[in-house]
This record gives C-alpha cells, sequence and structure tokens, in this order.
C-alpha cells in the first residue's frame, strides 16, 4: 500500500509541475545564481509605462511612482479608471529566470474601476513589447500571472492565470479558458506577499507563494483567435512563446512593491 501511494504521489507532481528532471536543474542553477533587482528602489529607471489611450512612456497622472522605496501604483490624481489600464515594462525580455515580487495592495480602488479589479493586479511574463501595442490597447498579449488581495470575508485565490492573448497547456490539454485559479490561500489586509514565478522559456511556468507551488503549466503560446496576437505569431513565424517582456499593471486598485528582482537560469 505505501509503494502505490509513492508512486501515485509522484506522478501526480510529474503532473503538476511538468518535468521533473526540468525543476531539478533549475534548483541547482538557483543555489549559484545571484539576485537581480529590477527595481532599484529609488526612481523608474529601465522602467516604462504604457498607459491605454496614451502614448508609449506618458506617465499618465503620476500612475506609477516611487515615494519612501516603494514602487507605487497609485491613482489619486484620477478623477475616475475610464479603463485606463496600464503597465509598466522593463526594458530587457527574459527567458529562463525567476522573478519574486514582494508587494501589498493598499487603500481603495479608483472610482470607475470595474467590479472585478478590487485587489486585482498582475505581473505579466512572456509579454509582447510595448513598441507593438496600439495606443487604445488594454493588456499586451502576454501571460498575467494575478495577483489578487482578499476581500475580508470571501476565499480569493492568489498567483492565478490570466491568458490575454495567449493560451497554455496543462496536463497535455491546451487551456483556453482566460483564467485558472491557484490552489494558494486567500491573502487579506494589506499584509506584504511575496510571490516567485520560475520561467523555463517555453517548456514549464511555476507560480510559488511562500516557496510553496501552487499553479504549473507547459507550452505558453499565443491565441491564434486573438487577430493581434494572430499578427504577432505570424511576426515571429511561430505562436509559441519561450520569453518576452515583463510589465506591472495598474489595474484601478493601488498596490505597492518594495522589491521586484529577477534570477536568470541556464538549460541544457
Amino acid at each position: 500500500m505505501l509503494v502505490r501511494r509513492s508512486l501515485f504521489s509522484l506522478v501526480a507532481l510529474l503532473l503538476c509541475a511538468c518535468t521533473f528532471t526540468a525543476l531539478a536543474q533549475e534548483k541547482k542553477i538557483e543555489e549559484t545564481g545571484e539576485w537581480i533587482q529590477l527595481f532599484n528602489g529609488k526612481n523608474l529607471e529601465g522602467w516604462t509605462p504604457k498607459i491605454r489611450y496614451h502614448e508609449l512612456g506618458e506617465n499618465w497622472n503620476d500612475t506609477f511612482r516611487v515615494e519612501d522605496g516603494l514602487l507605487k501604483v497609485s491613482y489619486d490624481k484620477y478623477d475616475k479608471f475610464n479603463e485606463t489600464f496600464g503597465h509598466l515594462f522593463y526594458k530587457t525580455p527574459f527567458s529562463n529566470y525567476v522573478l519574486r515580487l514582494e508587494y501589498r495592495f493598499v487603500g481603495q480602488q479608483c472610482a470607475g474601476g470595474p467590479g472585478w479589479a478590487v485587489r486585482n493586479s498582475g505581473a505579466m511574463i512572456h509579454g509582447e513589447m510595448p513598441e507593438t501595442m496600439s495606443k487604445d490597447q488594454d493588456f499586451p498579449a502576454s501571460i498575467e500571472v494575478q495577483l489578487l488581495g482578499g476581500n475580508g470575508k470571501d476565499p480569493r485565490t492568489n498567483a492565478n492565470l490570466c491568458t490575454p492573448g495567449t493560451n497554455v497547456v496543462m496536463k497535455g490539454e491546451l487551456v483556453t479558458r482566460h483564467c485558472t485559479n491557484s490552489t494558494s490561500e486567500t491573502f487579506h489586509g494589506d499584509q506584504w506577499v511575496t510571490v516567485e514565478i520560475r520561467v523555463l522559456g517555453n517548456k514549464a511556468i511555476l507560480h510559488k507563494i511562500n516557496d510553496k507551488t501552487v499553479l504549473s503549466y507547459t507550452e505558453p503560446q499565443l491565441d491564434e483567435r486573438d487577430a493581434h496576437a494572430k499578427m504577432l505569431a505570424e511576426k515571429a513565424g511561430t505562436k509559441q512563446l519561450s520569453g518576452g517582456s515583463i510589465s506591472l499593471q495598474s489595474e484601478s486598485h493601488p498596490i505597492e512593491f518594495r522589491k521586484v528582482e529577477l534570477k536568470l537560469l541556464k538549460t541544457e
């Protein structure tokens, strides 16, 4: 009976984490790698905003700012949100890495923000470059690691997956729904939360909270049902995503980051 349970556990692990070999290799490299601070704690050097209805580089209403050593997404200069979804892009695209964020939600949602965006934000990975986005485009084609805070009463999993213009594979099947919940606990209030995103190109992506894997998938790819994503795939000569931009969202609820750091991984 013990042997059977052990075999079952191993099979489940392989299905969830995609490939045991890749994860073991990743762990070995992480032990010798160094963290690169994408956010320097002083200013937005290396980052470029792209806010809907505004030109690339225009930091509309001072949405993204650095105060007291924190990277803040703020709306105190907004009258209403008016669907001005924004993204703050890091200058360098990446393929194989671990991205670690320390963040917290604060305050109240901006007036006019959608109901689903309460204590809701995200980190976009494997994204298109901001130069390819249109002026009125709401989200970059990308893989979104959804950062979702508790509302004080209902269970709300964190580090979920959303897929604007993309799809992924889970347990051998193509997943075309827009969002997939993780297995995480709920994080209520304004507490600091640490999320790790472990990315092995097109092979595997894992979402982790407090060193526990809460979601995993493989083969991130552009969704050719979406006209813009189809254009990107045709331009690239493939719909498969092996890397891309990293960006932080502004979706109408204030959020603060005290750390945004990345560790490069090498794969054979």
